[in-house]
């Protein structure tokens, strides 16, 4: 169906399309190689929201050339209006030959109209190459459109024996540079990042991308357009308030709470109420409401108590945990809170889907075993 010609085009479309990893949110990262007759005439990558689609920038690279010609798309045309025109009526206009999509769009606004657009328009219309590569690009946005909730990372930093901070809450560092480095770099492909009021009280943190620390991902986004993740701070009984380390980076903060503040909080800061569930902030509702807002891919980085909470609430896709060669000894603070199990069948079964060294510390990287 598909040629090895094919399959190279396609592949260095997913690469440009890997170029707005950092900063395309809450939109999918596209990528488009446009081929006339064996010669690469434009290429094009979706950077910003709200800015041209990947295809409308290889268009603009052809010129006449993409008259006859091929476009490989790492997702779908577009087929609706929206902050830009549909890209499916710019291929259409620009009088290519073929449009090869690695995937359809599971935006329902799109799923497969664009293609079908395509096809009406008498261009000759295939889809599936690398999908598996093209659905890995955008792993927060299918899951996103296609449930409504984001994809939710939760991170942990541990010892050898699964310990997160010694007996006094004391935790920097378990991990070594290398590591929280790569946080860095985790951050700053997520849309949010949530922890709870425990963490804030105890550490006072930033919750904020640096691009000094992004290393080799430096070169890919100027510190100036760095976007900063959505900061979400679980506070289910109201408990902070100004001065926070929070409210001195740049970026949107939300407090997700169960009653009123009775402070005022700066602009940059909105809050969200839940019913208790529990006592607690609803985290259903919470990732419900985040989900409408756009968000895509969210970080947990939080104490045992909230992280385990995602847990058995079965709200999380992976768990990316940072073990360090220490051992802490049986004082320190566990991996995480869970409700007691008096079966081995109760028990959550993982999967290792990817295990590396980062520095001198492992980072194992982890999904749900289906039973």
């Amino acid at each position: 169906m598909f040629s090895e010609i094919d399959a190279r085009h396609m592949t260095r479309a997913l690469k440009l399309a890997a170029r707005g990893l950092l900063t395309t949110r809450p939109n999918p990262r596209v990528g488009c190689v446009i081929v006339n007759d064996g010669q690469v005439v434009g290429e094009g990558a979706h950077l910003k929201a709200g800015e041209p689609h990947a295809e409308v920038h290889a268009l603009r690279a052809a010129g006449d050339a993409a008259r006859g010609a091929t476009a490989y798309v790492t997702l779908e045309p577009c087929s609706h209006y929206g902050r830009t025109p549909p890209c499916a009526e710019a291929l259409i206009n620009a009088g290519v030959a073929r449009v090869v999509a690695a995937m359809v769009d599971p935006n329902p606004q799109v799923a497969g109209r664009g293609l079908k657009m395509l096809q009406d328009a008498g261009i000759e219309v295939q889809h599936g190459l690398l999908q598996a590569d093209a659905e890995a690009l955008n792993p927060g946005f299918i899951k996103r459109m296609r449930t409504g909730f984001p994809l939710v990372r939760i991170k942990i930093a541990a010892s050898v024996d699964g310990r997160t901070a010694l007996a006094n809450g004391a935790s920097q560092w378990i991990t070594g540079p290398k590591a929280r480095q790569d946080v860095q770099r985790l951050r700053a492909q997520s849309d949010a990042i949530i922890t709870g009021t425990d963490s804030v009280l105890a550490d006072d943190p930033s919750m904020n991308v640096r691009h000094g620390e992004l290393g080799h991902w430096q070169a890919q986004v100027a510190a100036a357009e760095l976007q900063q993740p959505l900061r979400v701070v679980i506070d289910g009984r109201n408990r902070l308030a100004p001065p926070l380390q929070l409210l001195q980076c740049p970026g949107d903060i939300l407090l997700a709470s169960t009653g009123e503040y009775e402070c005022d909080w700066p602009a940059a800061v909105s809050t969200w109420r839940s019913a208790p569930r529990d006592g607690k902030v609803d985290l259903i509702m919470l990732m419900m409401e985040l989900g409408k807002r756009g968000i895509n891919e969210v970080l947990v980085e939080a104490g045992s108590n909230l992280a385990g909470a995602f847990i058995s609430a079965e709200l999380w896709d992976e768990i990316i945990l940072y073990q360090a060669p220490k051992l802490m000894g049986n004082p320190a603070r566990g991996l995480l809170e869970l409700p007691e199990f008096t079966r081995m069948t109760d028990a959550v079964s993982l999967q290792f889907n990817d295990v590396r060294l980062v520095g001198g510390d492992l980072r194992l990287t982890l999904t749900r075993r289906e039973r």
